[in-house]
């Protein structure tokens, strides 16, 4: 019987990338002081913020929430869940049911915050056009849900928003900007790095952590699973660079640590990069890296493209 290399228990986990066994209580354990230690090296959380955690009520966000509440809610820092309700039939429901279940159970105050109510459409008004698309969903959803999160941790006057974004999102966000050419834009991804111009720091407290390690953090301690996925999730890159980065570490255990290890590597050399910063965008006052910001940007193509029986052209708030 493998013993755990921390209490000499009964091991039930072996990371193949470091040799490490570990039993249930000892990896749980492990997997809250992996993210206090981000948070602690990138200064992440200060003493007495009021943290904002997106919980989408997928495993990673109701683990981070877990975590970041044993962590941090009995102390001077105050936590509170934000959820973003993109409108997407048969998949979102459940999510926000599972976000709504455990914040109840933590006793933690929770803000919902919707597209429809926001932009005045839901994401599957957004993406229904007759001719076809050459913006992937992926692209139109994320632009619109970073938005929706600093609404929402405005009004739960939050200082700091707190996302699940593990690991494996992390290199393949990277990877990802190399593959677009959007090189410039690799210091917005230093961990330590904040723009004063946006209403709230974004951090990433997971970000060391592998996919498959939160996945089983979730099961030890009984967050619930969602039973569909998202039906926009394949049209993305990021689907085929996951399942790459995935066979990579399968044959070669460790590959996404070094990956991380050089991409933070190669970001801290764009962190002080003057192409860096934001200016307020031309229609709606909001920071952009640029003139007109994505938000606006796509709210001009759906109103191009889509009308919706309660607004059109579109007239919600951006």
């Amino acid at each position: 019987m493998t013993k755990c290399s921390a209490c000499g228990g009964e091991s039930f986990y072996t990371r193949r990338y470091s040799g490490e066994s570990l039993c249930v209580a000892c990896f749980k354990s492990s997997i809250s002081e992996k993210a206090r230690r981000t948070v602690s090296k990138y200064k992440m959380i200060a003493p007495g913020e009021r943290v904002a955690v997106a919980v989408s009520g997928g495993k990673d966000s109701l683990s981070l929430l877990r975590v970041l509440t044993s962590l941090y809610g009995p102390r001077r820092n105050a936590i509170v869940a934000i959820s973003v309700d993109e409108g997407v039939a048969g998949y979102r429901d459940e999510a926000i049911d599972h976000a709504r279940s455990l914040t109840e159970e933590l006793e933690v105050e929770h803000i919902t915050l919707s597209y429809k109510e926001m932009f005045g459409f839901s994401l599957d008004e957004a993406l229904n056009w007759d001719e076809e698309r050459d913006v992937s969903s992926c692209s139109f959803c994320g632009v619109f849900r970073r938005r929706a999160i600093d609404e929402a941790a405005v009004r739960a006057k939050a200082t700091v928003v707190a996302t699940a974004h593990n690991l494996d999102d992390y290199i393949q966000t990277f990877m990802m900007n190399l593959m677009h050419g959007d090189v410039a834009r690799l210091g917005w991804m230093d961990p330590s790095y904040s723009d004063d111009t946006f209403p709230v720091r974004r951090v990433k407290p997971f970000m060391e952590i592998y996919e498959e390690e939160i996945a089983l953090y979730a099961y030890q301690t009984g967050v619930p699973f969602q039973s569909v996925s998202c039906p926009y999730m394949h049209e993305g890159l990021r689907s085929e660079v996951r399942d790459y980065l995935n066979m990579m570490e399968a044959n070669h255990p460790g590959i996404k640590n070094v990956l991380l290890s050089s991409s933070l590597d190669v970001i801290s050399r764009y962190a002080h990069s003057s192409e860096k910063g934001s200016v307020p965008c031309s229609r709606c006052g909001k920071p952009s890296s640029s003139g007109l910001c994505n938000v606006c940007r796509m709210k001009a193509i759906v109103e191009e493209h889509v009308k919706t029986p309660n607004t059109s052209p579109f007239s919600g708030q951006v």
